[in-house]
């Protein structure tokens, strides 16, 4: 009977180990990147979207990555971008939705 006890307390605390792993965040996921290249316009200057969406157009590997901004960084920042590329830096936490990579945007910089 003790033994039974020891081996299901044993048991139990590996589930709960295993358990309290899987629900740690993603670190990656939750740390905030910092992007440089050209910001523009996914419609005006891409042509790659029906309608304007603000993005950073990033060199990875020797190709060019487009990160689209979120809502919220898109109506902050698309004036002045809308008709003109400007090359800058964008930090903020990445994801990705629908096969798109999109950066939720905690600052925008502009080189002058």
């Amino acid at each position: 009977m003790v033994r039974t006890l020891k081996l299901l307390a044993l048991a139990l605390t590996l589930v709960a180990l295993t358990t309290a792993v899987q629900a740690r965040p993603d670190e990656k996921k939750d740390k905030e990147v910092t992007l440089k290249g050209d910001i523009c316009c996914a419609k005006c200057e891409l042509g790659v979207a029906k309608s304007c969406a603000t993005v950073i157009k990033v060199k990875e590997d020797g190709k060019d990555v487009v990160y689209y901004f979120d809502d919220a960084g898109h109506k902050k920042n698309h004036k002045e971008i809308c008709t003109e590329v400007k090359a800058g830096t964008v930090t903020g936490k990445v994801s990705e939705k629908d096969g798109k990579k999109i950066i939720t945007v905690s600052k925008v910089e502009f080189k002058k």
